[in-house]
């Protein structure tokens, strides 16, 4: 009888012990937890993905052709002057080869017959039609073989990269259907064709 309840005693002592160990050890940890500073973070580790270089087209050079008039006889004659322009979009070349043509010729015989201080306020391509808006000086000076010149100029210019485009010639974003004082009427839409029919130089 004894003896069991001695080994009752150990038993229960034992669990006493083994529970007690157990909750020293939980207390331990947690106060090392709770003592433990936080890992400071470095911003300057943080990984960032590399932003990848925009792609840009590279330019290409094209050779448009801007036209002078050039003496023939009793007549005048449209010449093709090639400029060579880095673009990546069509619009871009034939802008500069407006500016080109709105700067006059640098050297030999060739002429043109747009007013000095002419410019090019916009210019639009769409499928097979171009427009061209120029500031009201384009309308100044000069007689009937003047005002046809520009026009052929402009035409010819505006159709180097499509020579079957359509062209809307405007004057400050209006589409101009006389031209001066002579009264010189444009038939809108103009290409190559219908001036070579219905204006002579």
């Amino acid at each position: 009888m004894n003896d069991q309840q001695g080994t009752k005693r150990i038993s229960s002592g034992v669990i006493a012990a083994v529970s007690a160990a157990v909750v020293a050890v939980g207390g331990g940890v947690a106060w090392l937890t709770s003592n433990q500073s936080p890992t400071p973070t470095n911003p300057s580790q943080t990984i960032t993905q590399p932003t990848p270089p925009a792609i840009t087209q590279p330019a290409q050079e094209q050779t448009p052709n801007v036209y002078w008039l050039q003496p023939k006889g009793q007549s005048v004659d449209l010449v093709p002057q090639p400029v060579k322009i880095a673009a990546t979009q069509p619009n871009q070349v034939l802008e500069s080869a407006f500016q080109a043509l709105l700067e006059g010729p640098t050297e030999g015989t060739d002429s043109t017959t747009i007013p000095q201080g002419t410019k090019l306020l916009g210019l639009k391509m769409e499928k097979d039609e171009v427009h061209v808006n120029l500031s009201d000086d384009f309308t100044t000076g000069g007689g009937t073989t003047s005002m046809i010149g520009r026009v052929g100029q402009v035409v010819y210019t505006a159709t180097t990269l499509d020579p079957k485009a359509k062209v809307y010639i405007e004057v400050n974003g209006e589409q101009l259907d006389i031209l001066g004082g002579e009264g010189v009427e444009l038939d809108q839409p103009l290409t190559r064709e219908s001036f070579e029919q219905n204006y002579q130089l």
